[in-house]
């Protein structure tokens, strides 16, 4: 995941800070440097890297921290501050139009997931509720109209496309008015991209811009690219003016500089960011979210918007109602490991949590196999066995471990697990309270 190395080299920065008690200036000094060569050894611009800690610097030398009882929590609390300060202190959302569509063009070099990213932004806003329309302008990479047609069918969304020797800038008009007549009211329109920047590529950007006039131009970086992305950032915002970017790729084992440095050169905010492969991995980007995650303080929010998405409403509601009246089986612990394998890798979910530091290159990781061998026990018993593990005797447990080409053991050890669980909300389930039915109540 982005930042993994940069987050790790600031941990140990700051667990030598925590030992040293009061701090005197030469201590911040020495601090400051080490965070500086950790943001250099991230890829951040070194303009960047070297105004930050000076900022950092001065606050951590003033009377707050200086007369602290705790100079080192106040140290990281600046720290976080100025990190957040850094890429932009808030979420930029889209700008609507306010009258017809609103038209989205996505730009930037080959090969930095700009038409996948079309495609998930589209999803994005049609799971809240618009009815977007999907452009294909890039008339130049093979396959590039395939591939958006494909991404389209998956998530569900109409593809526009016109026949071969169409200008770009005339496919982008005529798709403004196709979405008019049709009742699609955000227009996302996937540009041609090139290895490199060059004035043909840019002029006809330009020309697209000047056709359409898009209410949004964001550029997509590739989070791998390191300080390179800030010099395309730079150039694609002196000829088009840019919005705001998407921040791809984050998922790869990246230094993730590129996120750090961006906003500060271009004075633009990142939007969005790539999180996987998947067409629904794609998130708004909070810029003091992304600060917490860094400083290994864990993402509350983000990891209950995740479970809001991944769990269904009305199961959860019938998984909370058994919870309380201790009627928790075997079918509702498939049920919920179901939708928890939905909010994503669990080694991203577990870093989410504030408290939970996984060193990079740790033993201490959550297997997924795990949770698919615990899917293979359950899905071996019978539906009585599910629904009542406590009949589970030595020659059912031999029948279950061999359907699932498993061990005795293991299945014991899920039963002893489950036996554990259900222990835990007989004693708890009675204290959780409903809010719906709390709100009933009081009308």
């Amino acid at each position: 995941m982005a930042f993994e190395g940069l987050s790790e080299k600031l941990g140990n920065v700051f667990r030598k800070l925590k030992n040293r008690g009061k701090l005197t200036e030469s201590d911040i000094k020495s601090v400051m440097r080490e965070v500086r060569l950790a943001l250099l050894a991230a890829d951040v611009n070194y303009a960047v890297a070297k105004d930050f800690t000076a900022k950092v610097s001065e606050r951590a030398v003033g009377t707050e921290v200086m007369e602290s009882l705790q100079p080192a929590q106040q140290v990281i609390k600046i720290v976080n501050e100025e990190l957040t300060l850094l890429m932009g202190e808030k979420n930029d959302r889209i700008r609507f139009a306010n009258k017809g569509p609103t038209v989205v063009m996505l730009c930037g070099l080959q090969g930095a997931g700009k038409t996948t990213h079309c495609a998930k932004l589209a999803l994005f806003f049609k799971n809240m509720g618009k009815r977007p329309l999907l452009v294909a302008c890039d008339i130049y990479r093979p396959a590039a109209i395939l591939q958006l047609q494909v991404m389209g069918e998956k998530a569900g969304i109409p593809v526009f496309t016109m026949p071969e020797g169409t200008r770009p800038p005339d496919i982008a008009k005529a798709a403004l008015a196709h979405a008019k007549e049709h009742g699609n009211d955000m227009v996302f329109l996937d540009t041609a991209g090139r290895l490199h920047i060059d004035d043909a590529l840019m002029q006809e950007l330009e020309d697209i811009k000047a056709t359409v006039e898009p209410n949004e131009i964001l550029l997509t970086i590739d989070a791998m690219t390191g300080q390179d992305a800030v010099n395309v950032a730079k150039s694609f915002d002196e000829r088009l003016s840019i919005d705001g970017t998407i921040l791809t790729k984050t998922d790869g084992d990246t230094r993730g500089g590129a996120a750090l440095s961006v906003k500060y050169v271009t004075g633009k905010p990142i939007k969005f960011m790539g999180t996987g492969e998947k067409i629904g991995d794609l998130e708004p980007f909070h810029p003091d979210r992304m600060a917490s995650r860094i400083l290994g303080m864990g993402d509350v929010l983000t990891l209950i918007e995740k479970a809001e998405k991944a769990f269904d409403e009305k199961k959860a509601a019938e998984l909370e109602e058994k919870f309380r009246q201790n009627s928790f089986d075997m079918n509702d612990f498939l049920d919920s490991l179901d939708q928890m394998k939905s909010m994503g890798p669990l080694d991203d979910v577990v870093k989410m949590i504030p408290g939970m530091k996984v060193p990079k290159n740790a033993d201490l990781h959550v297997d997924e196999r795990q949770i698919a061998r615990t899917e293979a026990l359950i899905l071996s018993m019978t539906p009585q066995e599910r629904e009542r593990p406590d009949i589970i005797n030595p020659s059912r447990k031999r029948r279950i471990a061999a359907g699932s080409g498993m061990k005795v053991e293991d299945v014991n050890r899920l039963l002893n697990s489950f036996s554990q669980m259900k222990t835990m909300m007989k004693k708890y389930g009675g204290g959780v309270k409903n809010p719906a039915r709390r709100k009933k109540k009081r009308k």
